[in-house]
């Protein structure tokens, strides 16, 4: 029953690729949305549901007034004195229905509001993501280009210092040949 309440939740390890990162926000951010249209709806719903309950108890105390209104003028005071009753009851009902439907009412356009803006922000990522991609891409492909020409700027050098090489060789050479000269002269 008790066994996972004090376990720590095992945090996911952090996308190592930008564009992966960008891809989880987006996601986070389309799941709150979707919840909070889901929230709005639901809220729509209930304020339709309320919409008829307030309709109902309008018409249930226009219909406690009128027999209230015969009760009275035929004098009878028991009946009267209940429908009274009856119309503080259905007056709360009223009541607590206009205040339910207003709380609804905000509370959905509230939750409407808030899933424009999260669009609005996912879509904003997403041209983010978009301009980051081929920003990552240009660069890889600079990058390999630069790679490239340092590797050719390698070869350049290991080919001078081949040719260094081969001078010094063929100047020690050189030196060699004039020893053997002097020393046959």
């Amino acid at each position: 029953m008790f066994f996972g309440l004090w376990k720590r939740k095992k945090e996911r390890p952090r996308p190592v690729d930008p564009l992966a990162a960008f891809d989880e926000l987006l996601e986070n951010l389309e799941r709150q949305a979707a919840e909070m249209r889901k929230s709005a709806a639901t809220l729509l719903a209930l304020k339709g549901d309320l919409s008829r309950s307030l309709e109902r108890c309008s018409r249930k105390l226009g219909d406690i007034d009128s027999r209230r209104a015969t009760a009275m003028s035929r004098g009878d005071a028991k009946a009267s004195s209940v429908l009274e009753k009856d119309r503080v009851q259905a007056e709360a009902q009223l009541t607590s229905t206009r205040e339910a439907l207003g709380r609804a009412e905000s509370d959905s356009q509230l939750l409407l509001e808030a899933a424009g803006e999260l669009g609005e922000r996912v879509e904003e990522l997403r041209r983010e993501r978009e301009s980051a991609s081929a920003r990552l891409t240009l660069g890889g492909i600079i990058t390999d280009t630069l790679k490239e020409r340092v590797a050719r700027f390698e070869q350049a050098l290991v080919v001078d210092a081949a040719r260094d090489e081969v001078e010094r060789a063929h100047a020690l050479a050189e030196v060699y040949r004039d020893e053997l000269r002097e020393k046959s002269d």
